[in-house]
C-alpha cells in the first residue's frame, strides 16, 4: 500500500500490539541445561572441529566471534577451547512445542519463524491483559519455569520494530518501541542492522551513500524502487517506522535456501564444491528440523561482475537425505563447470516444500 507521509498517522496499524519472542542461544542453551558440565563454557552445536558448520553458539562462544553458519574450522580457530556438540533436533522440537503452547494461552495469532522464534499479535489477547509488555513478561517467566530456558522479547506496533526491540536487550530481556519512539529509533540504526538487509544489500546501500535509517528516509520512494526493485518500497517505509505486514498464523514456508558471498572470487571446481557443502548442510538442517521434503533443487551462482544465473533440477521423488541433496546440488555445479567468469557467490535452495513422512508441521527454521 503506497501512502503519503501525511497519511501515516491515520493508520490503525499504530494501534497494533506485536510481540517478537526469541529464545536466547536456543540449541546451545538446551545442551547446557541438559549437561551441567557445559555450563559457562563455549559451546557450538553442529559440525565438528574438522568440518561442517556451526548451527548455534553459546554466549560464551559468541564472545570469541563464533556464530551460526560459521565453518567449524574457523570457529575452532577463533575459540580453541570450543566444545562441539551434536544437535538433537527432536529435543529442540519438543521444547518448541512447549513454548508454542505457552504462546497459545495468550493469542491464536502466532507466526513462527523458527523453532525458537515467533511473532505474536496480542492486540486482542485471550486473557484480556491491557499491556503487551505484561504479556511478554508472563510468557518469558512461564518459559523459564517450564523449560529452564531464557527468552528475550520485543514489543512494538509492527513486526519490524518488534524484531529490533527483541535484539535490543538480549539476552534475557525485553524492550518496548512505542509509536512515538519508532521513527527516531530507526534513524540512527546502521542499515546492516535492519532485519532483512543482508551484507550485499547493505554494501549496495553504502555505495549509494545510505548508511543509516535517516539516510534511507531521505531517499524518495522512486529512488528506492529504482535501486532495490520490489524491496525498495519496504525499505522506504521501515525507515519511517512503518510496517503494515500482519502477523500470519500457520505461516508455511514454500522454499528454503542458503547462500554465501566469498571474500575472494573463486574459479577452481574443487574449491567451489567445498564451499557448497556447508550450504547443503544448512538447507538440510531446515528439512530435518521442520520435517519437510522437496523435489526441486536450485543452484544460484553470482559472478564477479554481479551477473546471476540459476540452474534447477527436479527429481522423481522427494530428496530423502542430505547425501541426496548434495548429489543433485553438486551435480548442477559440475554440469555447468567450467564457468566463464570467477564466482562471487554460491547458493542452494529447495522449493515447493511439503511435510514429509507424515510428520506434523513444526515451527519454521528460518534461513
Amino acid at each position: 500500500m503506497v501512502r503519503s507521509d501525511s497519511e501515516q498517522g491515520d493508520s490503525n496499524a499504530f494501534d497494533r500490539k506485536i510481540i517478537h519472542i526469541d529464545m536466547d542461544a536456543f540449541y546451545a542453551s538446551v545442551e547446557q541445561r541438559d549437561n551441567p558440565d557445559l555450563c559457562g563454557k563455549p559451546v557450538a552445536v553442529g559440525g565438528s572441529a574438522e568440518r561442517g558448520v556451526v548451527a548455534a553458539a553459546s554466549y560464551e562462544a559468541r564472545k570469541f566471534g563464533v556464530r551460526s553458519a560459521m565453518p567449524s574450522v574457523t570457529a575452532k580457530r577463533q575459540c580453541p577451547d570450543l566444545i562441539f556438540v551434536r544437535p538433537r533436533f527432536e529435543v529442540y522440537k519438543a521444547i518448541s512445542r512447549q513454548i508454542r503452547e505457552i504462546f497459545a494461552e495468550h493469542t491464536t495469532i502466532i507466526e513462527p519463524l523458527s523453532l525458537d522464534e515467533a511473532y505474536l499479535d496480542v492486540t486482542e489477547n485471550i486473557q484480556g491483559i491491557p499491556l503487551a509488555r505484561d504479556i511478554a513478561l508472563r510468557i518469558r517467566e512461564k518459559i523459564k519455569a517450564e523449560t529452564g530456558l531464557n527468552a528475550s522479547a520485543g514489543i512494538s506496533y509492527n513486526k519490524f520494530l518488534a524484531k529490533l526491540a527483541s535484539d535490543h536487550r538480549k539476552p534475557n530481556g525485553q524492550f518496548v518501541i512505542s509509536p512515538e519512539m519508532g521513527p527516531a529509533f530507526v534513524e540512527t540504526l546502521p542499515v546492516g542492522k535492519f532485519h532483512g538487509i543482508g551484507p550485499a544489500t547493505s554494501a549496495k546501500m553504502n555505495a549509494l551513500g545510505i548508511f543509516t535509517g535517516l539516510d534511507m528516509r531521505n531517499q524518495t520512494l522512486e529512488f528506492m524502487n529504482a535501486n532495490f526493485g520490489k524491496s525498495g518500497s519496504y525499505y522506504y517505509w521501515i525507515s519511517r517506522g512503518v510496517d503494515e505486514r500482519p502477523v500470519r498464523a500457520n505461516r508455511t514456508r514454500k522454499s528454503v535456501g542458503a547462500e554465501n558471498t566469498f571474500s575472494t572470487d573463486l574459479t577452481e571446481a574443487e574449491v567451489l564444491i567445498a564451499e557448497l557443502e556447508p550450504l547443503i548442510d544448512k538447507v538440510w538442517r531446515h528439512c530435518e528440523s521442520a520435517g519437510t521434503r522437496a523435489r526441486t533443487v536450485t543452484l544460484k551462482v553470482k559472478f564477479a561482475d554481479f551477473e546471476i544465473i540459476t540452474r534447477s533440477r527436479s527429481v522423481s521423488s522427494a530428496v530423502a537425505n542430505r547425501d541426496g541433496l548434495a548429489e543433485v546440488a553438486i551435480g548442477l555445479l559440475q554440469d555447468n563447470m567450467p564457468f566463464p567468469k570467477p564466482v562471487r557467490l554460491l547458493g542452494v535452495s529447495l522449493s515447493s516444500l511439503q511435510v514429509g513422512n507424515g510428520a506434523e508441521p513444526q515451527l519454521d527454521f528460518g534461513l
